[in-house]
């Protein structure tokens, strides 16, 4: 299926790379621009030997070598949605450490709710938690929890922790030219589920069977790319990210910009969820620049990608050959430039 690159929503990289520009007026809801991110984090020291992989644009988790292995950590906010947050809170944070090629394991969570939340509504989002990591096998370890005015609606921020072989860890920032590019899942899963979620009454001319899809596409086919991420690391993957907010496109420059390389798509060849095309249709939202977690980007050598990508769909899974890594800088499609979104659709349509 084709889809159009909305440039209107997007920009040129090149034309914010200058933190100055990012420094008049304020910052935009969502993501901070990678520019002004990318200046903080290079002014922050690792004086610590054992921090293996710290903070960096495009990387989704820390990793600390220690002698049982390598200890990996993500940490990730639920702003977006309140509908199953407790669920997504776990799910998002597990992504990020499986990733890497280490099994989520340990999860800590912090939440802050607003005032007149009531204890069932506490107890619910508990149960959500806790049910979402029984299904991964980890376990809650600590947190925080309190009702602030500082929060209009229930604010989940989760850390997941987990342990890879010091050998076996897999980074954002690992691709090389000559590699092959995989997407393994369809996009935009998350997205079509928040966005049905909120703006169900305006979804008027999606027929009864796509909307029900969209607003099930949490669950089915799922956010989550833990089982994914583990078949895949056993193919010796060079890298591995999983798109979130800003979508498909967000997470290409993002991988992209990590391993130094530019990736080369063919449109004719993305996975796209088709509720989710059908919902962004509608409501006017860019599916490249819609939430995209239940995807994941893989890199392999030419040499592995057949036999991972025919272990991936023996496994279950949906994955296409999506383009070729090369040298250089940025992400074409068929020859033509993919934008940068300037912002994810769902913030901008939640917004509204």
């Amino acid at each position: 299926m084709t889809v159009e690159i909305d440039a209107a929503r997007c920009h040129d990289r090149t034309a914010s790379v200058d933190g100055s520009l990012m420094s008049a007026g304020p910052l935009p809801i969502g993501k901070v621009p990678a520019s002004l991110l990318g200046d903080l984090l290079r002014s922050v020291p690792v004086l610590d030997p054992s921090v293996r992989l710290g903070p960096a644009i495009g990387e989704d988790a820390a990793a600390i070598d220690l002698p049982e292995g390598t200890l990996v950590v993500a940490t990730d906010p639920i702003t977006l949605t309140s509908s199953d947050a407790g669920r997504y809170a776990v799910i998002i944070n597990a992504n990020d450490v499986a990733v890497t090629g280490a099994a989520p394991r340990w999860f800590l969570m912090a939440m802050l709710l607003p005032p007149g939340t009531e204890a069932g509504h506490l107890r619910a989002l508990f149960g959500e938690v806790t049910a979402a990591l029984d299904a991964l096998d980890a376990t809650l370890v600590g947190g925080h929890t309190e009702v602030t005015p500082a929060v209009n609606q229930p604010v989940l921020v989760g850390q997941m922790l987990g342990l890879v072989a010091s050998d076996r860890l897999v980074t954002t920032g690992g691709a090389a030219p000559g590699d092959v590019l995989v997407q393994i899942g369809p996009v935009p899963v998350e997205g079509a589920a928040v966005l049905t979620a909120g703006r169900r009454d305006h979804l008027t001319e999606v027929g009864a069977e796509l909307l029900d899809a969209a607003a099930a596409a949490a669950e089915v086919p799922g956010i989550s790319v833990v089982a994914a991420a583990r078949c895949a690391a056993a193919w010796d993957p060079t890298a591995m990210h999983d798109p979130t907010e800003g979508g498909l496109a967000t997470g290409l420059h993002e991988l992209a910009d990590a391993s130094g390389v530019a990736l080369r798509l063919t449109r004719d060849v993305v996975d796209w969820f088709a509720p989710g095309l059908a919902v962004c249709r509608e409501l006017g939202a860019d599916p490249w620049a819609t939430l995209a977690s239940g995807c994941l980007l893989a890199t392999f050598a030419p040499e592995r990608v057949d036999a991972a990508l025919t272990a991936l769909r023996q496994a279950g899974h949906s994955a296409v050959r999506l383009g070729d890594v090369v040298a250089g800088a940025g992400v074409t499609v068929d020859d033509v430039a993919l934008p940068v979104p300037e912002r994810d659709e769902v913030a901008r349509l939640l917004e509204d």
